[in-house]
């Protein structure tokens, strides 16, 4: 059965204690709270918000079942597929489904961010990962500043392959977008779109089936009225909710590098009492001193308060 991701889609982080052990606790605060909300379609963990491959296998194993448990199983679990070869991320892709997750959103291999990708390389990676552990994915777009964008032709026939039933679009490029979007639609009606448009989620609302995004960890109300306002092409609600979250997306997003984003989401999961502390793992590194507060004043001024218990 297709799995259903019209709607939202948060990308959780992965909490550590202050010792940078997994915190199992805070998953189940975390996975529980999102769980909760009418509207969030599923988990989507072990990705660069999850920083998924900062972990060992056996904990990467262990935070798919921790989030799985913290939703009792009523929602999908969906894991990040990041290894670099076929064989080894179709192994990958088998320890994911034997602890519990439901599809997989497939990386690039990321050798292709630097060198770029073989035509008909992707499809390969896809066509492995299904046929060696069964497991539906999600074909995941890059930006287009990257040698690890798809270019249509390769997404069509990623999107016709068994097993592929959404799409991650991040391209970040809206002459692209407004291309290639509207072909996927026509070409395959039931796929799935999904922005992860984070730090301009705005003029992807109305093209979309849903969002999947690490920004649904910490702001997943407004975000489900976001999506809803897109569906119902009303641009003076979706435009409202934009201007309201900015000083969010400005202080998560809008910072010198992306990867900042995930700890800037950690600090905004303490700010709604999720997480206790902002702990991540090297190569990531605190944020300047400050960002906390300004953090917590955008949070103030977007009012996202504190999750009641």
């Amino acid at each position: 059965m297709t799995i259903d991701l019209r709607g939202l889609s948060p990308a959780p982080v992965t909490p550590f204690t202050e010792s940078g052990a997994i915190d199992f606790e805070a998953i189940q605060r975390l996975g529980s709270w999102l769980g909760s909300i009418d509207g969030v379609k599923s988990l989507v963990v072990l990705g660069h918000a999850g920083e998924g491959t900062f972990l060992t296998q056996a904990e990467q194993a262990d935070v798919i079942k921790a989030f799985r448990d913290s939703v009792n199983g009523e929602i999908p679990i969906i894991a990040g597929i990041t290894q670099e070869g076929n064989a080894v991320a179709a192994e990958e892709a088998k320890r994911a489904v034997e602890a519990g997750a439901s599809a997989g959103l497939v990386y690039p291999s990321h050798g292709w961010l630097r060198f770029g990708y073989q035509q008909g390389a992707p499809q390969t990676r896809y066509r492995a990962i299904y046929e060696e552990s069964g497991l539906p994915s999600i074909l995941f777009q890059y930006p287009d500043n990257t040698k690890a964008t798809y270019d249509l032709d390769t997404q069509l026939e990623i999107a016709g392959q068994e097993g592929v039933f959404a799409t991650k679009n991040g391209v970040r490029n809206m002459r692209r977008w407004y291309t290639e979007i509207p072909a996927l639609r026509e070409a395959y009606p039931e796929l799935q779109i999904l922005s992860c448009h984070d730090e301009y989620l705005l003029p992807t609302m109305f093209d979309v089936d849903g969002l999947l995004v690490g920004y649904g960890n910490i702001a997943p109300e407004l975000l489900i009225q976001l999506i809803e306002a897109g569906k119902a092409r009303d641009y003076e609600r979706a435009h409202q909710i934009h201007e309201q979250l900015l000083p969010v997306t400005k202080n998560v997003y809008h910072r010198g590098s992306h990867m900042e984003g995930t700890v800037a989401l950690k600090w905004g999961l303490v700010n709604r009492g999720i997480l206790d502390h902002a702990t991540v793992r090297t190569p990531l590194l605190p944020l300047a001193e400050g960002a906390d507060k300004e953090i917590a004043d955008a949070f103030a001024a977007a009012g996202l308060s504190r999750v009641s218990a």
